[in-house]
């Protein structure tokens, strides 16, 4: 894997940074939102929370010995606060964050109440957690204040667009949403395009679609960004979002996502050369071969022949891609695949990172629906046969050098692998990776997840912030699981 710089990192990780103080449960600050007018979906907020028609309550905080309560009616996808156990003058409110708890109004206090005289707990009225009218993807807390000290509980949400793990973790990505460069993060660039790819994936195999709209918002905000048409001097990152335009044509059946899926083809292939006898280099200011630009143009180009009536070109052009990568000497004794080529065209022993092992499964699946070729599948199963073992850790995948941050391109890996693995495990008829998978979700669902549904870096759990890349990765477990 090379890295690559740029001012937008810098602007990303600082935003990261601040995420990071946000997985802990009890976050004490925050850069602050621009204070929100009240806001209104079923019902307006400041809802007497005696017309409630349920009461759950998902987390809280203790304070001086007063307990602080966050309360959900999911019926109407509201929430209001309330404290308990203590006395006249101690105050209750709610912070409302449309980002995952990144930030919130500052000096807000929804509802912001004190206990009155003789009595040893009160409560806010009702609070929206989204707002349906601008996109909002929004999360509560509830907050008490005795004297000078403040405790909050962890963020939460009600059920709504979260009833099962796979739209809860799909929710939980939306708050990254960007709603004014219509990318995750902010600025991510193919880590939004993958972070799409798992929300598009959830879309059709749940049939919630209450997040279709993140497809065309993104495509017509960010087509002419860049090269254009999605396309970059990274050759990867092209790679990644002509696999998100096929997936939103295959959503959508929109043909300008195709079309532009088949530009961003077109550019990989401009881009193809003699070095190392052939293949699509990594960037196009030099000459470095590497295994993900070339698998993501495997699987990209068998994909535009499956989808474009009468296709010979875009087949011939994945069939000299297999031919070329299987003989570069990327896939080591272990049938493990290595980054990349040395100058000298021989494997340079970098990391067997999880993406390397993943996306040559989704491509090679791809070819053999083109094709009815079964040596395909067989050589994708030893792939993933080994790779499966390869890349565990007391049971669970794990990436090779995983930290316990979120930010860089990292932590988008397992996602791709995962994505990769399950297109195999779905085509073959004895599906023979599928306890594989549920035991791996089962493992980051339950050792891996914060109150919100935000996921970390360690499916098997264990120290970690969350983010983003780290979200769309485990997005794509639940969805491979399914």
């Amino acid at each position: 894997m090379r890295t690559r710089t740029s001012s937008r990192a810098a602007v990303l990780a600082l935003a990261l940074t601040t995420l990071s103080a946000a997985f802990s449960p009890h976050a004490a600050t925050a850069a602050p939102q621009a204070a929100r007018a009240a806001i209104c979906n079923k019902y307006c907020d400041a809802r007497d929370p005696a017309l409630s028609p349920q009461d759950r309550e998902p987390v809280r905080a203790t304070l001086q010995n007063r307990s602080v309560v966050l309360h959900f009616d999911d019926a109407d996808a509201m929430g209001w606060a309330s404290v308990d156990g203590g006395g006249a003058g101690d105050q209750v409110w709610l912070d409302r964050s449309m980002d995952g708890g990144l930030t919130w109004a500052a000096g807000s206090k929804l509802g912001a109440t004190t206990v009155p005289a003789g009595s040893g707990g009160w409560r806010t009225q009702l609070y929206n957690v989204d707002d349906w009218n601008t996109q909002g993807v929004g999360a509560l807390r509830a907050c008490g204040q005795v004297g000078g000290a403040i405790a909050c509980t962890p963020w939460a949400r009600t059920t709504w667009n979260a009833g099962e793990r796979r739209t809860a973790a799909a929710t939980a990505l939306m708050m990254s949403y960007d709603r004014t460069t219509k990318l995750f993060g902010g600025n991510g660039w193919w880590t939004a395009a993958n972070a799409l790819t798992a929300v598009i994936d959830n879309i059709r195999l749940t049939g919630m679609g209450s997040y279709r709209y993140a497809v065309a918002d993104t495509y017509d905000k960010n087509l002419r960004a860049q090269g254009g048409n999605f396309t970059n001097e990274y050759l990867d990152d092209t790679g990644w979002w002509g696999l998100a335009w096929i997936a939103a044509y295959d959503l959508t059946g929109d043909a300008r996502y195709l079309d532009t899926a088949k530009a961003d083809a077109e550019h990989m292939w401009a881009n193809w050369n003699a070095t190392c006898g052939g293949g699509v280099r990594w960037n196009s200011n030099g000459n470095y071969k590497n295994a993900i630009t070339n698998e993501l143009f495997l699987w990209l180009s068998a994909a535009l022949h499956n989808r474009i009536s009468g296709d010979t070109t875009w087949l011939s052009r994945a069939q000299s891609e297999w031919t070329w990568f299987r003989g570069s000497g990327m896939i080591n004794g272990d049938r493990m695949i290595n980054d990349g080529l040395t100058d000298a065209c021989a494997n340079n022993g970098q990391p067997t990172w999880t993406y390397n092992q993943g996306v040559v499964l989704g491509g090679l699946t791809e070819l053999h629906r083109a094709t009815g070729d079964a040596s395909l599948l067989t050589t994708a199963r030893g792939l993933a046969d080994a790779s499966t073992v390869h890349l565990e850790t007391g049971g669970v995948l794990r990436e090779p050098g995983e930290g316990d941050g979120c930010t860089g391109d990292g932590p988008s890996f397992k996602g791709a692998y995962v994505r990769g693995l399950g297109r195999l495990n779905a085509q073959l008829t004895d599906h023979p990776y599928t306890a594989r998978l549920r035991s791996w979700a089962d493992s980051a669902h339950a050792r891996d997840r914060n109150p919100l549904d935000q996921y970390g870096p360690h499916w098997a759990g264990g120290p970690g912030t969350s983010a983003y890349g780290c979200q769309q990765s485990a997005l794509d477990l639940l969805n491979a699981a399914s």
